[in-house]
This record gives C-alpha cells, structure tokens and sequence, in this order.
C-alpha cells in the first residue's frame, strides 16, 4: 500500500508548493544567521555568506530528511534550517569570547551535534511516552510561541526603524491576510492551496506600489558563489560552549522528534521508532556538518509542518524540491537578496495564518483524547500554561542558572518536558491515583435504559456514534421513544460518565 508521502505530483506542481515552503520558512532560516553575524560584529558581505551557508546547508539537510540514505532521514514531507532553539546560547558564546566567537560557535555546534548523535538510539525508543496528549500539547505552544514573530514581522521585522509598528505596515499584512482568506474561500483547490504564495505574490506587488518595498540593492554583489569551507578559520573547541550547546542539542531533539511525529500525525502515516531514529540521525549529521560551511544546528521547521496543514499536500518530494531550491539559493545570493526584498510585513500577514494553523492542528490532535475521569485535562491545562510563561514573561528565568535559562527559555521545550513529566507522573505511574480522579473532570452522569442493553449482542460494538455487530455490518440505531405504552417507566441502568461496565 503506497504511503500518503510516497505520492509524486510532478515537476510543476512540485516546484509551485516546494518554493511555498522556501518562501514560508525563508524568513526563519535568515534570521539566525542575521542575528548571530550581528552579535559578533561581522562585516555585511560576512553576514551574507553566512546566510548562503544557512540556505545551502538547510537545502542538503532537507534533501537527506526527505528523500532519505539507509540509517538516515524519516522520508516525511519536513523541511530543516537553521534552528532557532541555539540563538541565545550562540549569542552568549560570542559575547564571551568576543570577536573570536564564531569559530568557538562552530566548534561547540560539531561536538554537541556528534554527542547528540550517540544517544539518538536512546531518544526513538521512547515514542510511546508521546502520546497524542503531548504532542498534541506541544504542536499547540509551538503554533503559539510562533505568534509573537508573526506579531513581529507584521510591524515590519526591525525594532530599531521608526517605522516599527506603524499603520502602513500593519495594514499591508492585514492587506496580505484578508488575500490568504480571500484566496482560500474564492479559488479552485489548487488556488486555495497556493493561497499562502499567491498573498506574499499579490502583498509584494502593493507594497511597491505604495514605496514600501526597495529592490534595489538586489544586483549588488556577486551573482553566483560556491559556500568556502571554514571561511571564519578552524572550529575551536571549548567545554563550557560544548556543554552548553549540548543542552540545545536535546531542546533540538525533543522538538524534531516532536516535529516528526506531527507530520506523521498530520498526513496519516505510521512513524515507528526506526522511523524517527533516522530523522533525528539525519539531523544530528547534518549539523555536525553544516557547520564547515559556516552554519549551525539543524532542525526541522514547525512552520512548515503547519504548511502541510494548510495545504493538505503530504508529498516528500515537493518538500525534497523545497531543499533543491534552497541549495541553489544557497549558490545564487542574488536570488537570496531578491527574496529578501519581499517586505516584512508581508510574511507578518501570511505568518498569522500559518502558525495559528499550526497551533489549530495541536488543539485537533488534542481532541482525540480521552478527559473522562482521568488527570488529561490538568495535564494540558498545566504544559500549556507554562510554555507560555516565556512568551507572556520574556524574562522570567533571567535570574536563573545560564543552563537552567536555555532550556526553559523556549516555550516549546518548557511545555514539552512537563508534558512527558505528568503524563510519566500520572498516566504510567498509577499509584496513588484516586478513583475519582479530579473536580476538574466530575462529568454528569449518564443513563441508559435496560432494554437498551438488553439487545445488544456478544460483539456488538461502537464506532463514530454507529452499532455494528460482529461482523461489521451498522445496526439501525432509532431515537424514537418506542418503548413506552403508559404504565411503569422501565428499571434504567445507570453508568458513571468513563465507567467501562458493558
């Protein structure tokens, strides 16, 4: 049986959705590199080959998730860059080591990264302490974490221009929002799904014509250039950038292992322990490697797992065309600084969309899980509720160990470990649990009448609100009253709402 993933949509349609995703997570895989060239005070020309390095390494990483070695790569439709889990801590080894840092960054990425892919066996065995209650948790806080960068974009993406926030650029990515609504309602099925592309298309063209987008630096600079291996020098390696990279490295696990079990989640595919042990290899060696290049961590996209959402396109290979067209993006920074050129506030617009659709994902996948007196609901009410400590409170762990702060800083990696740790605490380590679980999940009761009962047979069972018998075939289920012809009221059965009494 051909898996949802395996499907082939041809050269055309490929490239139209694959340059969607390049488009959609264009913005994220330059950002790192920008900020962390900025910290340690590179040259622009520096900078910009630092993005080169981040797009072709994000490109060869994709292609080798997707498409897949033996031992490497889950063959899912997920696309990796450049990770945002490392800023902070890529930020505070430069600023310790001064001018010098970047071959210290480098260094500590390749060491964590090669640590990191000794204990993958260790992080595929332990699926089944992911349930559809944690991901679904942490696919919610990922789609809300990512809201405040969609915020950001809308503003216009630079917190330092007078222009920040003003009535021009958020109107233009409420301009491109009403297009992705518009788009999706009006059009055909191929329209509605390009609709995320065709808004930055149709945003872009407003933007110039109001004199908010400038192109004009885009044939400044080489047009086609090959990445140079250890163009800042020979990596250095220092133990406390390791060891502190090491932490990234498992807050990188957590969330593509997280990732990857998304997609699955989302397309419908079976992702076994095997499955997920070769995409977090893949990206355990892609990021040892990247660095050579002049890149760092890799890991898969949350953003673009919710494009597959919106979509519903679930092949790999559009997202293996996504990872061709970042590598040759990779060689042509002109085609890098033209991208670039496509104003803020239009990505701000589409952003809204896709990463609440990503956080709309989590709330369905949440939806599959069983509330009835058990503890799920504080379990959910409690992750969700401290991955947001970060987003609302910027500064809450400022004051906390530098180790303590880079973990918990991410909203992401907050949810999920306490996620893992309640549902560890108490739906694998039973004891102490009380039959009557929580006032929070006290549901009404439910009566049945005994007639009802007493016409079910042996293997007769319940499934999307139909009876079939054991052979499979729907009983006729009526809902009128056809019981009563005056008289007593017949003898109930009365069930506890999540009582499993037959």
């Amino acid at each position: 049986m051909q898996r949802p993933e395996d499907e082939n949509l041809g050269i055309g349609a490929n490239f139209a959705y694959g340059l969607q995703h390049v488009l959609t997570m264009y913005g994220g895989i330059v950002a790192v590199p920008l900020i962390i060239g900025q910290a340690a005070g590179l040259s622009p020309a520096d900078i910009g080959l630092l993005i080169a390095a981040s797009l072709f390494a994000g490109g060869l990483a994709t292609l080798l998730q997707t498409i897949g070695l033996p031992f490497f790569g889950c063959q899912l439709p997920l696309v990796q860059g450049v990770s945002f889990a490392g800023v902070a801590t890529m930020i505070a080894i430069i600023g310790g080591n001064g001018q010098g840092g970047i071959p210290v960054v480098l260094g500590a990425v390749i060491s964590a990264s090669l640590i990191g892919l000794l204990i993958t066996p260790v992080f595929s065995r332990i699926t089944k302490f992911f349930p559809p209650l944690v991901t679904g948790i942490v696919i919610t806080t990922i789609g809300l974490t990512l809201m405040p960068v969609a915020a950001r974009w809308a503003m216009g993406g630079n917190s330092q221009s007078p222009e920040f926030g003003s009535v021009a650029n958020v109107s233009l990515a409420a301009f491109t929002l009403a297009t992705v609504l518009l788009l999706s309602k009006l059009g055909s099925a191929s329209i509605s799904r390009l609709s995320i592309l065709l808004a930055m298309v149709i945003g872009t063209v407003a933007a110039v014509f109001f004199g908010m987008a400038d192109f004009s630096k885009v044939l400044e600079g080489p047009l086609v250039a090959m990445p140079t291996p250890l163009h800042f020098g020979m990596p250095e390696f220092q133990l406390a950038a390791i060891l502190s990279m090491l932490i990234v490295i498992i807050v990188t696990l957590v969330e593509t292992s997280a990732d990857i079990l998304a997609v699955g989640e989302i397309i419908g595919t079976k992702v076994d322990s095997k499955r997920l042990g070769n995409g977090l290899r893949a990206d355990m060696i892609s990021s040892s490697v990247a660095p050579l290049f002049g890149s760092f961590t890799q890991s898969a996209f949350a953003q673009n797992v919710g494009l597959v959402a919106v979509t519903g396109v679930k092949s790999r290979y559009v997202v293996a065309t996504a990872g061709l067209i970042l590598v040759t993006l990779g060689l042509l920074p002109v085609m890098g600084r033209l991208i670039a050129a496509v104003p803020t506030a239009v990505l701000g617009g589409a952003g809204v969309v896709l990463f609440g659709t990503v956080a709309a994902s989590g709330i369905r996948t949440l939806a599959q899980v069983d509330y009835r007196n058990n503890m799920n609901l504080i379990i959910v009410a409690t992750s969700i509720g401290f991955g947001m400590i970060p987003i609302a409170a910027p500064s809450f762990y400022h004051h906390f160990p530098a180790w303590f702060e880079t973990i918990f800083h991410s909203g992401i990696s907050s949810a999920a470990i306490m996620a893992i740790l309640l549902n560890l605490l108490f739906n694998h380590l039973k004891a102490g649990n009380s039959d009557q679980q929580s006032v929070f999940v006290a549901a009404s009761e439910r009566t049945l009448r005994y007639q009802d009962i007493a016409v079910l047979h042996e293997g007769d069972y319940f499934r999307d609100g139909k009876l079939y018998d054991c052979d499979g075939n729907e009983v006729p289920v009526t809902d009128r009253d056809d019981h009563h012809h005056g008289g007593a009221p017949e003898p109930r059965v009365k069930m506890a709402a999540g009582s499993h009494s037959h």
